[in-house]
């Protein structure tokens, strides 16, 4: 008799648990912890846990439920990635995924998301085609995408100019160039593209491409412009020491992080581009951000670091509007949603859940007084000058 109520009071006790442990809602960070992005995924892992803290008053409650984020590493391979956002879903049984920061990887795990019927949430990977023509319904995306990028970038190139450009050559490199493509063609239909270099994405020795570059640009009439978009160690400081500038070659980087753009300093008067620089916005939730970075990890906070904090709104935001982590609801909630990030607002478009959003145009500082001091503001670009084509086929 004392064994079955052992038995009895076990099982009350272990179905008590699984209760307990049902109510929590589950969050999968799986992003690129190691390999090439590391650096990249390690400031959007600090961004997605102080967003998280932020928007729920650092109770790590959400209607009641804890919230329980759980890790997974992509490593920066597509099969790993998708192989850890399937046991994610199936095993642990989260509620809402995040990451990664490799767009190859997304674009792997994409299937996933529409396999198990559970939202993903992509940032900070950028390829067109994620909210492109491998979209699906279950894709949400706060980062920017390769389109935003081009338009603010095209935006900073005014006048007769031709220009060449620079990428890897993946789908985040050959789609950022299509973007820029279509885009300077729409804001500025005096430029010409009229060379496009690709480089592997490990490539540390830019000599041969920026040689071929400089030999198609050389004798080209009037402003001469080398576009370069790259994700990981940055060629520009490279190619400037080739010294584009003796045949009247301007360099024009998108923003980069903040150890990258430091080693830019020489290079005043530079002008780009970029998501996020801490110094740029003006708000509430971008003041504690910096302050409490600072604090806490010696420098501002940076590029993928603002990234990771706005997926967090988001994910907070989307539950508390759909009064559930459901995820019929969350796609019915987020559709359409607007949101504070420390960027600024946000709002995900109904046609391909693309977050809408500023960017900046800057410029490489003359009198810089810090060691991040590095960039001055020439403009915000609101989301309402960029006219983001719909590119899913859905």
């Amino acid at each position: 008799m004392q064994l079955k109520h052992s038995v009895i009071g076990g099982l009350v006790l272990a179905l008590c648990a699984g209760v307990a442990a049902a109510q929590d809602i589950k969050i999968a960070h799986v992003y690129d912890k190691t390999g090439p992005l590391e650096a990249y995924a390690k400031q959007s892992s600090i961004g997605f846990a102080m967003g998280l803290e932020y928007a729920t008053g650092g109770k790590m409650e959400l209607l009641g439920r804890k919230i329980v984020v759980i890790e997974k590493d992509t490593q920066s391979k597509p099969d790993v990635g998708k192989a850890q956002l399937a046991a994610a879903y199936g095993d642990d049984k989260v509620d809402i995924a995040v990451g990664p920061v490799n767009s190859g990887v997304a674009l792997a795990m994409l299937p996933v998301a529409e396999e198990y019927k559970k939202v993903l949430l992509v940032e900070p990977a950028v390829a067109d085609s994620i909210t492109g023509d491998k979209w699906n319904r279950y894709i949400f995306r706060t980062a920017r995408n390769s389109t935003q990028d081009a338009v603010a970038g095209a935006a900073t190139l005014k006048g007769d100019v031709t220009v060449a450009t620079l990428a890897q050559d993946y789908a985040f490199g050959r789609d950022g160039i299509k973007a820029f493509k279509e885009a300077l063609a729409k804001a500025n239909p005096k430029a010409k593209i009229i060379h496009e270099e690709y480089a592997p994405a490990a490539t540390s020795d830019f000599t041969a491409p920026a040689q071929r570059i400089f030999e198609v640009l050389k004798d080209k009439p009037g402003r001469k412009v080398l576009a370069i978009i790259w994700a990981g160690p940055h060629p520009m400081v490279k190619i400037m020491e080739m010294k584009p500038e003796r045949y009247g070659i301007e360099l024009a980087p998108g923003g980069n992080i903040l150890p990258v753009m430091k080693t830019w300093k020489d290079y005043a008067g530079v002008e780009g581009a970029i998501y996020y620089y801490y110094g740029f916005p003006k708000n509430k939730m971008n003041d504690w951000l910096v302050k409490e970075h600072e604090k806490r990890y010696g420098q501002p906070p940076d590029f993928f670091t603002a990234g990771g904090f706005a997926a967090a709104t988001a994910v907070v935001e989307g539950i508390k509007k759909a009064g559930s982590a459901d995820t019929e609801k969350l796609i019915a909630a987020m559709e359409g949603m607007s949101f504070d990030t420390p960027k600024g607002k946000m709002t995900f478009r109904k046609e391909d859940h693309q977050a809408m959003q500023n960017m900046f145009h800057f410029r490489i500082k003359k009198a810089q007084k810090g060691e991040w001091d590095l960039l001055e503001l020439v403009r915000e670009i609101p989301a309402s000058e960029m006219p983001v084509p719909i590119q899913n086929k859905r």
